[in-house]
């Protein structure tokens, strides 16, 4: 064994007490990594990989300089365990922030607590997620004893989270099993930042949020999503306190998510389900106040019958999404939403009347005046912008949400990151396009950051894509708009599944197709005597088809966007990756119709700009979920020919690992075949194995 060394300090940047001993602490780090280092002593299926020691080694630089990196780790370097040690064994606050709530409970409850024992670190950390991630005992008991739901199954939900409730230490939704995630009930069982009273409630030693929040502020090391970490910088921009505490180090893994995602943190939305919420918890706190107060709870019930009028005056059916000069301009829907906005504002002078009487009251009528405020900014608005954001609708079958999203956040995030004495680091798989950073750098500023040194690095994922794995572009296949393509999807998915008995997974762009391969599949899939097991997006929940899958002889699972990235079989469980076609996002998706505006009218090319690099990025993602382990083989297979004769595929090519490629469905089959010669009886082995595993 070698002798464990004690690490050289850094100073917190907070202090600037001394300069940071960077060289020695930098070394320091770049011995953990060895092949003798602390974590071979401590972690018995360590594998040392020199790209991870160098990412490591990165990080450490980056943390002790207080700079910027962008690295990008390929599938298999480790990149999980390559920032968190560094940041753990500096001895800085540090906030990692990630795309998923499933990346944020495996970084939490699996790759924290294997790093800090093998370290020898005690380190106090966090987790924290959105306030409505956790049960309120305020609505929760108030709700149960009201009793009035839409939905029948509410009321035994709630007694069910209230069970739930009683014996949990976090109250996290995602650890009740006997309650789905996506129940209405729990929207009847959590809190807003608009109905929560906060330190007047009388549950308020109890309250999960608080817990979470205090165990948060006292930690060195707190784990959060994109979502939570960017809602709560709007939060204090707006003058209320922040969630999070100062971090000495920001961490965003899964980072390739965050230059679609910024605009939406900077704009604004107001919907019905939003609207119907505030006239439940008006209507419940009005009435607690006695027969004195009927005429406000007269005020809120106009409030809600305007909230369903104004989708039924809508004359779109089924899911729709579009832009201000989209929507109707006929005297239905426009007198609509001048009186549900006439009612918004109504509610707020009647809650701001009684606002002394309960802290929820003054809370409620500054959410009825912040809706009130915004429906106003949409009626004022014009059907073809400003140039500058964007204002746009998503309708359901029940629902309306009217959106106004700044087409960049650019400016915003730059100057976030130039004021931060932290360090920042960006980490994901999947951050160049054709091998270059400058579509991930200029989306996210940092192109334009003087105040703190910058850099950006690379690393090959460790396995040998040209050994392990075959990609196809079928050179018979219809081009993406031609008739009979999704036909053909479904044939070459069959052929190449039947080759591999299974073990498939397909990857669609849109839901219509999803469905049309999913049919296909069922009614023409494998033979009479062995027929697949075709399982589609939707039918349960993304976790439990993962299990499925893996388990399930024979299994096809067909799925659409969710399932792109997030999806980490190991074993030979997933052994064939269908694309149905390239996912460029459609051209008339509102956010992305008016970025394509502006470029045209400064003169730029949105195509190269925009539309190239997102497909890129995602393209890069799907075909990710093959080979997760240095023993998984297989073949993706695209069936989309523009990747292999338009001139923009040459992109999309280099952005893709290093596997053999061929034209031939044939050359594919038989591949397969050599690697499953026989029909699996049983399910193959396979596992869930982290990019953060040593």
């Amino acid at each position: 064994m070698v002798p464990e060394k004690a690490l050289p300090e850094i100073d917190s940047p907070t202090t600037g007490a001394h300069a940071p001993a960077t060289d020695a602490w930098v070394e320091a780090v770049r011995d953990l990594f060895a092949p003798s280092g602390r974590l071979a002593q401590k972690l018995r299926d360590f594998t040392q990989r020199a790209a991870q020691q160098e990412m490591a080694v990165a990080v450490a630089h980056a943390i002790a300089t207080r700079a910027i990196l962008v690295a990008e780790a390929g599938t298999g370097t480790g990149k999980t365990f390559a920032y968190l040690a560094p940041a753990l064994l500096s001895g800085k606050r540090t906030l990692v922030s990630t795309g998923t709530r499933t990346l944020q409970d495996q970084l939490f409850h699996r790759d924290l607590p294997r790093l800090t024992a093998a370290l020898g670190v005690p380190v106090k950390r966090a987790l924290l997620k959105g306030r409505n991630n956790y049960v309120c005992w305020f609505h929760l008991e108030r709700n149960l004893e009201e009793g009035r739901f839409l939905e029948p199954e509410t009321g035994g939900w709630l007694r069910e989270i209230r069970r739930f409730a009683r014996h949990s230490q976090s109250g996290d939704k995602s650890e009740c099993a006997t309650v789905p995630e996506n129940a209405p009930a729990w929207s009847y069982a959590t809190s807003t930042r608009d109905n929560c009273v906060g330190s007047e409630c009388p549950h308020f030693d109890d309250c999960f949020v608080f817990r979470a929040r205090r165990e948060a502020l006292d930690a060195e090391l707190v784990v959060v999503n994109h979502h939570l970490f960017f809602s709560d910088q709007q939060i204090k921009e707006e003058g209320v306190a922040g969630l999070l505490p100062a971090c000495d180090v920001v961490i965003f893994d899964e980072a390739h998510q965050l230059p679609d995602l910024l605009p939406h943190y900077y704009g604004e939305s107001v919907s019905t389900f939003e609207a119907l919420r505030l006239a439940h918890d008006a209507r419940v706190e009005l009435s607690t106040l006695g027969g004195d107060f009927r005429d406000g709870v007269a005020v809120v019930d106009r409030f809600e019958k305007t909230t369903r009028d104004v989708r039924l005056a809508l004359p779109l059916t089924g899911t729709l999404r579009g832009t201000i000069a989209d929507l109707p301009q006929s005297a239905p829907f426009v007198a609509a939403l001048v009186t549900w906005q006439a009612a918004a504002s109504a509610v707020h002078q009647a809650l701001a009347a009684v606002a002394e009487r309960t802290e929820l009251l003054a809370k409620l009528a500054e959410k009825a005046k912040r809706f009130a405020r915004a429906l106003d900014t949409w009626q004022q608005a014009a059907p073809t912008g400003n140039g500058e954001e964007v204002f746009w609708f998503d309708a359901s079958a029940h629902h309306l949400t009217l959106n106004r999203t700044p087409l960049t956040a650019t400016e915003a995030v730059r100057d976030l990151i130039a004021a931060s004495p932290a360090a920042w680091i960006f980490t994901s798989a999947t951050l160049t396009v054709g091998g270059r950073f400058d579509h991930f750098r200029h989306q996210m500023g940092l192109t334009r950051i003087t105040e703190k040194p910058s850099t950006a690095a690379r690393w090959e994922s460790p396995f040998d894509y040209r050994r392990q794995a075959l990609l196809i572009v079928p050179d018979a296949i219809p081009e993406p708009n031609a008739a009979g393509h999704r036909e053909a999807v479904a044939q070459v998915a069959r052929r190449l599944a039947t080759a591999a008995n299974g073990r498939t997974l397909v990857l669609c762009t849109a839901l219509a197709a999803m469905r049309a391969v999913a049919e296909t599949l069922r009614t023409q899939g494998g033979t009479d005597d062995a027929p697949f097991v075709v399982l589609t997006q939707g039918d349960a929940p993304k976790e439990t088809l993962l299990a499925r899958f893996t388990t399930t002889p024979r299994a096809v699972l067909v799925a659409s966007h969710s399932f792109w990235e997030g999806v980490d079989v190991v074993g030979e469980a997933l052994s064939v990756v269908v694309i149905d076609r390239l996912p460029f996002a459609p051209p008339n998706e509102p956010l992305l119709a008016a970025q394509i505006a502006r470029m045209k009218r400064a003169g730029s090319d949105p195509f190269l700009t925009i539309q190239v690099p997102r497909a890129a990025t995602l393209l890069q993602q799907g075909a990710g979920r093959l080979v997760r382990s240095e023993r998984d083989h297989g073949v993706l297979c695209i069936c989309d020919v523009r990747l292999a004769t338009r001139g923009y595929g040459k992109v999309l090519w280099s952005s893709l690992p290093p596997f053999r490629r061929s034209r031939s469905l044939a050359v594919a089959e038989n591949f397969l075949r050599t690697l499953f010669p026989e029909p699996r009886e049983t399910a193959a082995p396979s596992g869930v194995h982290s990019d953060g595993a040593p």
